[in-house]
Formats: structure tokens, C-alpha cells, sequence
């Protein structure tokens, strides 16, 4: 499986209570906070859903 970084770009205040429980759930707690997950169909979803509130890179 293929690992992306997920840094949190914006905030969730503001936004819809699924987004901001997207973004706890992806454990991104704080700006600027980054995580390495691996991608499945779980997890793309979760990124579609908060797209405008993350930055996706590949993870070497």
C-alpha cells in the first residue's frame, strides 16, 4: 500500500461536525500537525471528505 503525509493546512472551525470528526479521526489535532497513513478506500474517502482542509504529499 502506498503512505501518504497529511499536514492540516486550515481549520476546522466553522465547518460541518463530520469534517471536524474527519480530522480527529485522521488524527490531525492542531494546524500544521502531520501524520503518515497508508492509503485504503477507508482512508481516501476520509481525504475526500476534508480535502480543502489538508495538504497530501506521497510519503518516501
Amino acid at each position: 500500500m502506498t503512505k501518504v503525509k497529511l499536514t492540516q493546512i486550515k481549520s476546522g472551525i466553522g465547518y460541518p461536525k463530520n469534517q471536524k470528526a474527519t480530522l480527529q479521526a485522521l488524527g490531525l489535532r492542531k494546524m500544521n500537525a502531520s501524520r503518515v497513513v497508508e492509503i485504503n478506500p477507508q482512508i481516501q474517502g476520509m481525504i475526500n471528505v476534508v480535502n480543502h482542509l489538508v495538504k497530501v504529499e506521497n510519503a518516501d
